[in-house]
């Protein structure tokens, strides 16, 4: 998403390619009548320039890609018929699980909150961000950078005589790819098929904690 060109926007001045969306008054993205899924959330990505939307939402559609990228193409698009990106609003096959912890993961989505953020900006009270490593997060309008440096930049948008700065919070929004594993791609176990599919496969991580497994 960060290469694509996308635009950070509040609510009311989002926008979005209209070829596969209606925009709706509130700022949300319904998609259209007989355009798949798959095709629209990989319209983001690809043109992105004509998209412009809030932090919440950049999230929402971070984790669908990703669940586009590991599952069966023809389930995504039947799980997910009736897209509407809005908010943190998203369908209930889009299986997210939330927590406190510290427990950060690379695809985690994680909130750095700015108590003391300007009233006449409250765009700024906080910002959504994807883990990608140890050090690195996604934040959409801010880009891939430290946990400093958007601590810092949210530092910025505060109000005169702030006593407080912004910080990570421990509230950790993943994936549950447990609901996934019916959808995955269906691979013949013929030695030529297993080795033509395995590209499918090359991005993931592997994770497990305690006596769970989680698929990155």
């Amino acid at each position: 998403m960060y290469k694509s060109g996308v635009h950070f926007a509040t609510f009311s001045t989002s926008k979005c390619n209209e070829k596969y969306w209606t925009l709706t008054e509130k700022g949300a993205f319904a998609l259209k009548p007989n355009v798949l899924p798959q095709t629209a959330i990989e319209d983001i990505f690809r043109n992105g320039r004509k998209y412009a939307f809030e932090c919440a939402t950049a999230m929402v559609i971070v984790f669908y890609k990703a669940v586009l990228e590991i599952i069966d193409k023809e389930q995504f698009n039947l799980l997910f018929s009736n897209l509407y990106l809005y908010d943190w609003q998203y369908d209930q096959d889009l299986d997210l699980r939330s927590h406190k912890g510290t427990d950060f993961l690379p695809g985690d989505c994680v909130y750095f909150i700015n108590p003391d953020h300007d009233p006449n900006t409250p765009e700024w009270q906080g910002e959504n961000a994807i883990v990608l490593d140890e050090r690195l997060y996604y934040a959409h309008g801010i880009g891939i950078t430290t946990r400093q440096r958007i601590i810092d930049i949210l530092n910025t948008k505060r109000k005169q005589n702030p006593n407080q700065s912004a910080f990570l919070t421990n509230q950790i929004t993943r994936l549950n790819f447990r609901s996934l594993l019916p959808y995955k791609p269906k691979i013949n176990r013929d030695h030529h098929h297993v080795h033509q599919h395995s590209s499918l496969f090359s991005n993931l991580i592997i994770s497990k904690i305690g006596s769970k497994t989680y698929l990155l």
